[in-house]
């Protein structure tokens, strides 16, 4: 059983995390026409009026300390699997992102994403080593599996206007890490799949009934292993906090937040797949505000962004333009569906089809069959 339970997890985490399976979640709630104004009464973005905060703050408890940062108890909670147990699901389920997805390999990009990525795990909460790669893909998309596996698409480096605002978005990753949010909903879906076990042994079915819940037991697992908007909140909040103690401006977060907002009204549907399942709604960009000015104390001057982001960012841009014309190019022999082969097949039943590339039968004037 749990060699099945384990299967059942790691397919459920890598699912949930890398967005390859979109679970069903209720609608939004449809805006309420008087809170909403309108577009000339709405305040401008945050990057023409950063969020005002505090010289001096007052933090309630060491969660909303910054300067506790790595010796609070942040990840705490019920959890059935120890740090040494996360590492080697984590490790498992990044062997089987690796063979599925095209990594980048050039090492300026690399070397650059990583240090970006071990600077805010440095001033973070992380109780386990980060191993951060780059995934070729236009997504604007990262994830971090339990252990710390974190993979970065080059869509989002792309995405990214300033080195602050690609910081922002590792930050959020990171939290999840660091509040363990994997693998505490990995033991929700545990122990209620334990605490159901006996009511169906003791069933009219018995075993058979066990071996028929043991065969379908991924469902729990994919349930109870998206993050919730609690843990979305969370995330936010320490991510806010990891990207100020590294030195960047956590406006960035929410400028990111907000141009993202934008362009999704510009054209519905292109939300970039990191922020599918919860996307950057009013409610949680004034939440960010707010905590910023609540808990991040002023400082003189942050890093915004650098010279060599744009670079890496050039870099990136061309090596993802030399393979896309690689692709394309003219010669290169492609790979049909089965779709596409079948709907070859039902054309060439049809003798008004122009199909080139289907060999055709011609009988030869000098066979005897022609007399």
């Amino acid at each position: 059983m749990n060699n099945t339970l384990g299967k059942a997890l790691r397919f459920g985490i890598l699912a949930t995390l890398a967005g390859g399976t979109v679970l069903a979640q209720s609608p939004p709630p449809a805006p309420d026409p008087a809170k909403s104004q309108p577009q000339s009464e709405k305040p401008q973005a945050s990057q023409d009026k950063p969020v005002q905060q505090q010289d001096t703050v007052n933090p309630k408890n060491s969660k909303e300390d910054v300067e506790a940062i790595g010796n609070r108890g942040v990840g705490k909670g019920i959890n059935l699997y120890s740090l040494e147990r996360e590492i080697a699901l984590g490790k498992g389920l990044a062997q089987e992102v690796e063979r599925s997805s095209k990594l980048i390999d050039d090492p300026v990009v690399t070397e650059y994403v990583n240090r970006v990525g071990q600077n805010l795990v440095r001033n973070s909460d992380a109780r386990v080593p980060f191993t951060i790669k780059v995934i070729d893909s236009d997504e604007v998309n990262a994830f971090a599996l339990p252990g710390g596996f974190f993979y970065v698409n080059s869509g989002l480096i792309l995405r990214a206007q300033e080195e602050s605002e690609l910081a922002g978005v590792m930050a959020h990753e990171i939290s999840h890490v660091t509040a363990r949010h994997g693998t505490k909903n990995a033991t929700k879906g545990e122990l209620m799949q334990m605490a159901t076990i006996p009511l169906m042994l003791l069933g009219p079915v018995g075993w058979a009934g066990y071996g028929l819940y043991e065969g379908l037991n991924i469902a729990i697992p994919l349930t109870y292993l998206k993050f919730s908007r609690d843990s979305e909140r969370e995330a936010d909040f320490l991510g806010l906090q990891y990207m100020y103690k590294a030195g960047y401006d956590p406006n960035a977060f929410v400028t990111f937040f907000e141009r993202i907002q934008v362009d999704e009204k510009r054209r519905p549907g292109t939300i970039p797949k990191v922020f599918s399942t919860h996307p950057p709604t009013p409610d949680r960009i004034e939440s960010a505000q707010k905590e910023i000015a609540r808990i991040l104390p002023n400082k003189p001057e942050y890093i915004v962004t650098t010279s060599e982001f744009d670079s890496v960012k050039a870099r990136l841009r061309n090596i993802m333009f030399s393979r896309k014309v690689q692709d394309n190019a003219p010669g290169k022999p492609t790979l049909r569906t089965k779709t596409e082969q079948s709907q070859k097949g039902q054309t060439g039943n049809d003798p008004n089809s122009t199909d080139d590339d289907r060999p055709t039968l011609k009988r030869r004037p000098d066979s005897p069959l022609t007399n």
